[in-house]
């Protein structure tokens, strides 16, 4: 048990570290790099259009009425049957915990404890749901990313390779769920096209962030740097990627010779979006009656069931 804690010790305080790291890295470079100008960014943040804004914001929590519609497709194949209200009100909760839970369990882990508390559920059946979810949301990341690369020339990346790394990863990836996992593998293609509506809403919301900076270059290179920065969400940090996503956005802007302003703030203002929607999530804090529950379970009361799972599992 001791030795279990105190490895979830580290883990939280990694996890600080990188998202601060991350953070000061950032800062450092936009104050030593000539190429940015923080009175340029003060201009633009100032003078955007805050009407197209609020549509990107529309765009972003569009998306999030999908991911959620789209759990619930795996959640079905499990047995457990939730209502669409009732499971994006916990997804809401999820979204709340995933940027400010600083410990290892995260909105997942809370989620997935919760639903086998409320509703009798083997923890690992939900596991499994959840799992194939976030695998789901991958897949469609990077079918539109290889999609944006096939429209920029300048990475001198032959489109016949894009298009076969797209074909062959979406077979063997199939192969491999219809093989091992046919209960899920039987709602792939319903699930994956909400998978691909998700982050088809996501890159929508990026566009019309652009547009309310009066943007006027091409779009690609943007989109991919937002793309590509989402998969910053893989690395442990606290937040929901705070300080990564503008690190990735910087140096990939550098890179590809674009403006480092606009994709700077793309990535500040896509955050501060999705921040707003999470913390919609403080609702069912409040009132835990409206997902059926008295009270809602404590952060050290999941962590010690985890723990202990862990236990028994070894």
């Amino acid at each position: 048990m001791k030795k279990n804690r105190a490895l979830e010790i580290l883990k939280n305080i990694s996890k600080v570290l990188v998202t601060l790291g991350a953070l000061y890295w950032v800062i450092r470079n936009i104050r030593n790099n000539k190429d940015i100008s923080l009175e340029e960014l003060e201009n633009e943040l100032m003078n955007c259009d805050w009407t197209i804004l609020f549509l990107a914001f529309c765009a972003y929590a569009a998306s999030q009425l999908m991911a959620s519609w789209r759990l619930n497709s795996f959640f079905k194949v499990i047995k457990l049957n939730l209502t669409e209200r009732y499971n994006f009100r916990l997804y809401q909760l999820g979204l709340l915990y995933n940027f400010f839970l600083p410990g290892g369990i995260g909105g997942d882990g809370y989620k997935i404890y919760f639903l086998k508390k409320e509703h009798h559920v083997r923890g690992r059946k939900i596991l499994s749901a959840v799992f194939f979810d976030r695998l789901s949301g991958l897949w469609a990341l990077c079918i539109i990313t290889c999609a944006l690369i096939i429209f920029m020339p300048r990475l001198a990346i032959p489109n016949y390779i894009t298009i076969s790394a797209a074909l062959l990863g979406t077979l063997s990836y199939y192969f491999i769920l219809h093989t091992y996992f046919k209960d899920f593998s039987k709602k792939f293609f319903i699930t994956h096209i909400k998978a691909l509506g998700v982050q088809g809403f996501q890159v929508l919301s990026a566009i019309l962030i652009l547009y309310s900076l009066d943007f006027q270059d091409k779009f690609s290179p943007y989109l991919l740097l937002f793309l590509v920065s989402s998969l910053v969400s893989i690395v442990p940090s606290i937040g929901g990627g705070a300080g990564l996503r503008e690190l990735v956005m910087m140096y990939g802007a550098m890179y590809l010779k674009i403006d480092i302003h606009s994709a700077l703030l793309l990535s500040i203002f896509f955050y501060v979006i999705s921040l707003l929607m999470a913390s919609s999530g403080i609702y069912y804090v409040i009132r835990p009656e409206r997902l059926g529950a008295k009270k809602l379970p404590s952060v050290a009361e999941v962590e010690e069931e985890i723990v202990k799972e862990k236990e028994d599992y070894d």
